[in-house]
Parts: structure tokens; C-alpha cells; sequence
């Protein structure tokens, strides 16, 4: 092809050269990019330069310093080159063969783009891919007699296609992909010239029937690309006459017919792909007649029928997309032949049947194996080694599970498979995620190599001994362990020093006994504990304050008993969560839990704690500081145990509630159902980030706090059931978010505070003590009772002091009055405060000018 020359920017020069348009500032401030020089010395090989203006074009000097360059001040990049000689244009073009653009966003010279083209006679390469190009002329005239490749995909045309594209009689390859092209391919007679044409690639755009002979008659094509694209009817028979067709790219069309026989003798086939059609009928044995092929796709079709034997034959296939259709039957096992396999979709069909060690002998190259929605057993040795290591194995069927071999990430998730799983062996750092399945029967053994392992949601019963004590395997590297909502039961043993590794267990909603084992405090990494809704006994270990890392405890539902140690507040002050409610912790509050000043969440409701409410609950600055709300949802345990997953179950809003992925942006505080008496501590209005706040079922006296209206985002409030009097605090009515309140059953009095959030409640919200007013029938003015005022306390609203009025309006006039008066009185004054003004505003338009 002679010497080419690789000018990316080439182009771009041109349309400088010939419009003289400058976008650059002169010379540069930074030196010009090695690349950008080397390029123009290679440049300058291929000009006609008579009067030596590129003298300077050599050596290793900045580039952005010689003759005609200019480049961008702050980047170093050449953007310009003047070349006023008439003798460097016309040298140029007649030397240049390829020409790279793409990339390059020309839509400002979408209209002139092909005439400059046109001045490069000699080109054999010109590829403008992604050029932002929105004008293709229908009938120019191509004097482009050596172009061999064409490459114009990914513009935006959105026109009837040009039969000039056609018209070059050199033409290997031309790729359109993405034009936005209507309509049919052209069909003139100028078509017939090309016989040189190897490569067509016509991809996504909207192009129709039908498709022209003269593409249908190239014998010697390699590549056809019709992908995306509305053809429809049967696939074209005159397609069979390419029988060097190396890529066939059909997919995502209309068409209708079943599998062509002639397909089946392209031997020298590597790439087929027919997918997304309606193309119907069974696939012959002869397909193992494609010998060459390297990918198959026919995924999304309605193939039926069994999958031939022959299959085994393709020896070069490495990947097998039979997905979406409705093929029936056995999966072969001459598939285990395929030595180069890597990637298998054979899900959303009609398989059956068992599947066993032969389906796998020899697919050494296997990474990913996809049976979604077929129903097959799995059967092999728990000695057997698989030939693979997965990447990945999904399945979704009724699938019998017996041994789980190993791969690094499996997800066989919301399933329904069932049966007894023996053992579960992994390569390095495994995921295994089967969680809400049916299975059954003991706990598997595990392998030490996996590292987050999700059985939940099953049916998993019988003792844990084994699955936590076996040692054969030696120390588990497991972090992330789940085997909540199963019929688990008998004692948690006392075997956690194997499992140092761990940061997060769940073991909840399950049938556990006993205590729980002082060996947890081996874990020192440990971030989450979820044991809650067993039936667990006794007093929590001392050795749990050795895990100092733990950010959830949820013991909830249980029959732990005891007082609530006080190392709980010194030794795992990182606990954002903190559920130990429905248990039968007695004793006092510790004020040492005041130290937890990350909590968010606090649930020790439905206990027998009592004694007075510790007024440095104030001190939760979790809970109090909306922005550190805010980050402790960022916080390592929200980013990466996320991931493994986390639910905690709180009553709010007088219903249960679930919060998964919202956890860290949870604020709730619940002592209800104990014994506490005293008054309601004023500090607990400090905690303006508080959306759940639940007292009831106490012994709680005296008033409500007067400024419980500080705790704005507060959206449900329940203080019923205590022997709280005095009237409702006005500032109630600040509480615009709130959803749910009940102050019923205590001895308060007065009329309920109006507001509308207030008088959209129901009337059981408030039943059980001495107040009038709506929602409650009971007429205040009838019972002679008095509004109530605002307390004058700490904190009291400006916005309903009268003085506070007056003091603004009289401020606001002395210092306005002042400062105008003066100006108006003392002339210099008011002529030097303009000189000044003036001054700031030209200072002002100079910097716009400057940098706008």
C-alpha cells in the first residue's frame, strides 16, 4: 500500500488550512505532546517544501515553537497548522492513505466534510467513526479510485442510504453500523463493480427488505453484519452463496423461518449469531458440520426439539448461548467434550432430567454456566473435582441439589430446590449465595475457602454442632454467615475460635436453645450480630465486650435475662444498632450506655428495666447531629456489610416494620413496655434527627416536654399509657412530619393544640384523659376551658414575641436611616461611596470579559 501516514488530528488541519479559522491562542504556555511531534515529522517526509518554511520542523525542540504550529495554552495540544504555501495542499493530498478521525467531533463541519475528503485522491483508509457527522450527500461525485476501507458507523444521518458508498471499485471493507440509515439497501447496477468487497457491516440501523442480489451474489464476503435492523421473512437463501462467511451477525430482525440447511456446510463459520428473532423448528446433527465455530448465539428464538449429540463435534466452540426458546428433553453429555468452552446459557427452557459428572469431564476453560428455569437433578460424588473453576453458575429451576462443586460465585438464590446438601466445596474466596430455596436436613459441611455464605430461608433443621465445630477442614476464612429463617435448633456450640475471620452472623428466627457461648468473644472483627426470635436463655457473656467492632446487636425475642451489663456502653461504642427488646433484662438504665454516641437505633422495649430515664440520652449525637446521620450511612459497616445484606425488625407507627437497605438513615428510640418511672427528660429534645420516639407502657409522671417541637423530623410518637399531666405543649404543632401520635390513657387536660397535622388524627389518639377540642367531640368552650400559652422556658419561639417585632422594625430603620442619611447630608461622602461602587463594577466586567 506504500508509506502510510497515521495523522489522526489530518483532517482537522485541513479544514484549518482551508477556511483559515484560528481556535487557539497563540503560542503555547506548556510544550507540545511527543506524540503531536512525531506525527508532524512524519508530516514533513510527505511535503513539498521549496521555500524551506519547515526548517524548523526537527530535532527534539518543542514543537509548539516551529513554523506554522499553534497550539492550545493549557493542554500542549496542536490545534492549528498554517500552511498558507499552495504547495503543501496539494502535496498532501496527494499522498495521503489513511486517515483516522474518529473520535473527533466534526459537527461543525458536518456540511463540508466530504468535498475535503475528495482532496485526498490517493486515499486507501479513511475511518470517521463516532465523528458526530449529521449530512451525507445522496449523489455527490467520488473520484476516491484506491479506497479499500470505509468506515463511517456511528453518525447521525438518519437518511435513505447513498448508493456512492457502493461505488468504489477497490473496496474491502465498509462498516455503517449505527447510521440511523432508512429503507433498502441500494440496488443500482453500480453495486456490480465491486468484487473486491470482503466485509459489510450494515448494524443497527432501520434498514428493510429487501436485500439486493448483488450482495447476496459476493461469494468471496467474510464478514455480513445485518444485525438490528427491521428485515423480516424468511432468511435470505441467497445468503448460502457466501460460503467464505467467517461472521454472521442476523439478530435482533424479524425473521421467520426455521434453521437453513444450507447454514449447516458453512465450514469455515467461526461467528453466528441469530438471536432475537422468531425463527422456529428444531436444529439438525448436522450442525457439528461447523467445524470452525467459535460462538453461537440463539438465544430469544422458538427452537424446540432435543439438542443433538453432535454438538459434541464442535471443538472449537467456546461459547453457547441456547437461552429463551423451548427446547426440551436432556441436556447431552457430549457437551463435556467441548474442551474450550468457557461460557454456557442453556436457562428459560424445558430441560430435564440428571445431570452428572459426564456432562462436565472435559470442560477444562468453563467460567460461567447459566440453567435458570429448567428442571434438572444434579448428581455427583462428593469426591469428584471438577475440570473448572466457574465464575459464575446461576440456576432457577427445580433442581435437586447434592453437592455444590466448586466456583467462585454461586447464586442460586430464590429458587425452589430442594433436597439435602452434603458439602459445599469452593475455589479461593467463594460467594455462595442459595438462599430462600426448600432444602432440607442438616447443615452441609462447608468449605475453608468460602467467604460469605448465605443458607437462609430454608428449611434447614436439626443441631449446628457439626456445621460450627468440624475441624477437618481446619480454620474457616468465612466473613459473611446468614442461616436466619430455618428450622435450626439445639445449643449454638462453643466452637467460634475456628472462625476468627467472621464480621457478620445471622442466626435469627430459628428454634436455638441455651446460652450464648462465651467463645463469640473470639471474634474480634465481628460487626454485626443478628440472634434475634430464638429461644436463647441466661446473661450475655462477659467476653462479648471483646468484640469491640460491632456496629448491630439484635438479641430481640429471646429469654435472655439479667442486667444490662454496662460494658455494653465502654467497650462497643461503635453500636449504631442496639435491639434487645422482648427479653428479661431487669435492673436500671446504666448511664454508661450514653457513651454509644454513634446509636441511631435503640430498641429495649418489652422488658422489666426500670428507674428513670437517663437524661445524657441527649448525649447520642448520632441521633442529634443530622450530618453525622447522614455518614454513619456510610460507614464501613453500611458500605460493605450491605453487601452480604441486613434487616432489623422495629415497631413504629404502632406496626412492625422491616428496614433493610435504609438502615443507616434510621433514627428510633423504643423503652416501652418496662417499668421506668420519673419524669420524661427535657434533653430528649435535643435530638433533632429522632423520627421514632416510644415511651409508653410505663410509669412515666409529670408534663410533656415543652419543647418537644424541636424534634422536627420526628414521625412517630407514642406516649400513651403512662401518668404524664399538664396540657399538650403547643409547640407540638411543629411537628409537620408527624404521621402517628398516641398520648391516650395519662392524665393530661386542656384542649388539644390546633393545627391541621394534628386534627387529621384519629380520635383514639387521645382518648383516656381530660382534653376537648377536635378531633375529640368534646367542646372546649362548653367545658369552660382555657387555650393554652407557649411556655416562656428556654428555647421559646421568637416568631411569637411581639417585642421581638419591635426591635426589628425599629433596628432595621436606625441603620438604614443612618447610613442613607449621612450619604444625602455630606455630598464628598455620597460622591466617594459612587467612586467606589464604580469601581467594584468595572473591576467586575473586566474579570467577566477576562475569563468568560
Amino acid at each position: 500500500m506504500g508509506r502510510i501516514m497515521r495523522a489522526t488530528l489530518l483532517v482537522w488541519f485541513l479544514i484549518i488550512a482551508t477556511t483559515s479559522v484560528s481556535l487557539c491562542n497563540g503560542n503555547p504556555g506548556v510544550a507540545c505532546k511527543e506524540s503531536e511531534r512525531l506525527a508532524l515529522l512524519m508530516l514533513k517526509q510527505d511535503l513539498t517544501d521549496p521555500s524551506n518554511r519547515l526548517s524548523s520542523w526537527a530535532g527534539e525542540s518543542d514543537c509548539c515553537l516551529w513554523t506554522g504550529v499553534v497550539c492550545d495554552n493549557l493542554t500542549g495540544h496542536i490545534c492549528e497548522l498554517q500552511l498558507d504555501d499552495p504547495h503543501f495542499n496539494s502535496s498532501l493530498g496527494g499522498k495521503l492513505e489513511h486517515l483516522d478521525m474518529s473520535l473527533v467531533n466534526l459537527s461543525q463541519a458536518s456540511d463540508d466534510w466530504l468535498p475535503v475528503v475528495q482532496m485526498l485522491p490517493s486515499l486507501v483508509e479513511l475511518h470517521m467513526f463516532a465523528c458526530s457527522l449529521q449530512y451525507i450527500p445522496l449523489l455527490p461525485i467520488i473520484n476516491l479510485t484506491s479506497l479499500a476501507i470505509l468506515d463511517l458507523s456511528h453518525n447521525l444521518f438518519n437518511s435513505f442510504m447513498p448508493g456512492w458508498v457502493f461505488s468504489f471499485r477497490n473496496l474491502v471493507s465498509l462498516f455503517l453500523s449505527g447510521c440511523g440509515f432508512i429503507g433498502p439497501i441500494p440496488s443500482s447496477s453500480t453495486p456490480h463493480n465491486i468484487t473486491s468487497l470482503r466485509e459489510i457491516s450494515l448494524f443497527a440501523n432501520q434498514l428493510t427488505n429487501p436485500i439486493p442480489e448483488w450482495l447476496l451474489n459476493n461469494k468471496d464476503l467474510t464478514l455480513l453484519d445485518l444485525g438490528l435492523n427491521f428485515f423480516s421473512g424468511p432468511i435470505p437463501g441467497g445468503i448460502a452463496n457466501m460460503t467464505s462467511l467467517k461472521v454472521l451477525h442476523l439478530e435482533a430482525n424479524s425473521f421467520t423461518s426455521t434453521m437453513p440447511g444450507w447454514l449447516y456446510s458453512f465450514h469455515n463459520l467461526e461467528f453466528l449469531y441469530i438471536y432475537s428473532n422468531h425463527l422456529h423448528g428444531e436444529i439438525l446433527s448436522s450442525i457439528g458440520n461447523l467445524t470452525s465455530i467459535i460462538h453461537l448465539e440463539f438465544q430469544n428464538n422458538q427452537f424446540e426439539g432435543t439438542i443433538p449429540n453432535s454438538l459434541g463435534n464442535l471443538s472449537s466452540l467456546e461459547a453457547l448461548y441456547f437461552s429463551a426458546n423451548q427446547f426440551h428433553g436432556t441436556l447431552p453429555k457430549t457437551i463435556g467434550q467441548l474442551k474450550r468452552l468457557t461460557d454456557l446459557d442453556i436457562s428459560s427452557n424445558s430441560f430435564e432430567g440428571v445431570v452428572t459428572e459426564a456432562h462436565f469431564t472435559h470442560l477444562t476453560s468453563l467460567k460461567s454456566f447459566r440453567a435458570i428455569g429448567n428442571s434438572m437433578t444434579l448428581k455427583t460424588s462428593r469426591d469428584w473435582l471438577p475440570p473448572f473453576q466457574l465464575g459464575s453458575l446461576w440456576h432457577h429451576s427445580d433442581l435437586v441439589l447434592e453437592y455444590i462443586f466448586p466456583t467462585k460465585y454461586l447464586n442460586l438464590a430464590d429458587n425452589q430446590l430442594h433436597g439435602e446438601i452434603e458439602y459445599i466445596s469452593s475455589g479461593p474466596s467463594s460467594v455462595i449465595d442459595l438462599s430462600s430455596n426448600q432444602f432440607n436436613g442438616s447443615l452441609p459441611l462447608v468449605s475453608s475457602n468460602v467467604v460469605r455464605l448465605d443458607l437462609s430461608n430454608s428449611s434447614f433443621s436439626g443441631s449446628v454442632i457439626h456445621f460450627f465445630c468440624d475441624a477437618k477442614t481446619g480454620p474457616k476464612l468465612l466473613v459473611f454467615l446468614h442461616l436466619g429463617n430455618n428450622n435450626l435448633s439445639g445449643n449454638i456450640p462453643d466452637c467460634w475460635m475456628n472462625w476468627l475471620d467472621l464480621q457478620a452472623i445471622s442466626l435469627e428466627n430459628n428454634n436455638l436453645t441455651g446460652n450464648i457461648p462465651s467463645s463469640m468473644g473470639y471474634l474480634r472483627g465481628l460487626s454485626a450480630l443478628h440472634l434475634r426470635n430464638n429461644k436463647l436463655s441466661g446473661e450475655l457473656p462477659q467476653y462479648l465486650q471483646n468484640c469491640t467492632n460491632l456496629v448491630v446487636v439484635d438479641l430481640s425475642e429471646n429469654q435472655l435475662s439479667g442486667v444490662l451489663p454496662m460494658w455494653i456502653g465502654k467497650s462497643i461504642s461503635n453500636l449504631v444498632v442496639l435491639s434487645i427488646r422482648s427479653n428479661m433484662f431487669r435492673g436500671v438504665i446504666s448511664d454508661q450506655l450514653c457513651n454509644l454516641s454513634r446509636l441511631q437505633i435503640m430498641d429495649i422495649a418489652d422488658n422489666g428495666l426500670s428507674g428513670a430515664i437517663p437524661r445524657c440520652f441527649g448525649n447520642f449525637s448520632g441521633i442529634a447531629n443530622l450530618s453525622a446521620l447522614s455518614a454513619s450511612a456510610s460507614t464501613m459497616y453500611f458500605d460493605n456489610y450491605r453487601l452480604y445484606g441486613d434487616d432489623t425488625f422495629l415497631v413504629t407507627k404502632g406496626r412492625v416494620e422491616e428496614f433493610g437497605k435504609i438502615l443507616g438513615l434510621v433514627a428510633s428510640i423504643d423503652l416501652s413496655n418496662n417499668n421506668l418511672s420519673g419524669e420524661i427528660p427535657e434533653e430528649l429534645t435535643d435530638l433533632f434527627g429522632l423520627q421514632t420516639l416510644n415511651i409508653s407502657a410505663n410509669h412515666l409522671t409529670g408534663r410533656i416536654p415543652p419543647m418537644i417541637g424541636r424534634l422536627k423530623q420526628l414521625e412517630s410518637l407514642d406516649l400513651s399509657r403512662n401518668q404524664l399531666s399538664g396540657e399538650i405543649p403547643p409547640s407540638i404543632m411543629f411537628l409537620t412530619f408527624l404521621s402517628h401520635l398516641n398520648l391516650s390513657h395519662n392524665n393530661l387536660m386542656g384542649q388539644v393544640p390546633q393545627s391541621t397535622q394534628l386534627q387529621s388524627l384519629d380520635e383514639s389518639s387521645f382518648l383516656g384523659n381530660e382534653l376537648c377540642g377536635p378531633p375529640l367531640s368534646k367542646n372546649c368552650s362548653a367545658s369552660k376551658v382555657t387555650l393554652p400559652t407557649v411556655e416562656r422556658e428556654r428555647g421559646y419561639d421568637l416568631l411569637d414575641d411581639k417585642w421581638f417585632y419591635l426591635s426589628l422594625g425599629l433596628g432595621f430603620a436606625v441603620g438604614f436611616w443612618s447610613i442613607l442619611g449621612s450619604l444625602l447630608v455630606n455630598m464628598p461622602w455620597s460622591f466617594a461611596f459612587s467612586q467606589f461602587l464604580n469601581s467594584i463594577v468595572l473591576k467586575l466586567h473586566a474579570v467577566i470579559v477576562e475569563y468568560v
